[in-house]
């Protein structure tokens, strides 16, 4: 493959990797301001629970898409590195591997840190 179709496959790899947090950040806005105004002070159990499970189904899928995206884009660096015609972008581009084992990091750790504020947020 020519490295000019590779770059095209790495900025949707790039894509779906900020795409897959728009959903999850949204729920999070929205459990962000009924918290801040105080909605789940008053709010039955069950509608706590049903925020909370709401916002891990949410997040569990949006880091699965995340890691699934990571891991697509770790299999193309090695692509990346044997094509031909090799340019200073495709050679910054394959020397990401490191970068992209840190997002698959950062997206499991934060997702939890996340998710701990939100049970913190909606139970009190």
């Amino acid at each position: 493959m020519k490295a000019q179709d590779l770059i095209y496959q790495w900025n949707q790899m790039r894509s779906q990797i900020i795409q897959a947090q728009v959903a999850p950040a949204l729920v999070l806005i929205g459990i962000f301001v009924l918290a801040a105004i105080g909605a789940f002070e008053n709010a039955s159990d069950g509608a706590k629970y049903l925020t909370i499970g709401v916002a891990a189904a949410t997040g569990i899928l949006a880091i699965i898409s995340q890691y699934a995206a990571v891991r697509e884009g770790e299999a193309l660096i090695i692509d990346i590195r044997a094509a031909s015609e090799q340019n200073a972008l495709t050679k910054k581009i394959a020397d990401s591997r490191g970068l992209l084992s840190l997002s698959a990091i950062a997206i499991v750790g934060i997702g939890i840190a996340t998710f701990a504020l939100v049970v913190w947020a909606v139970l009190g």
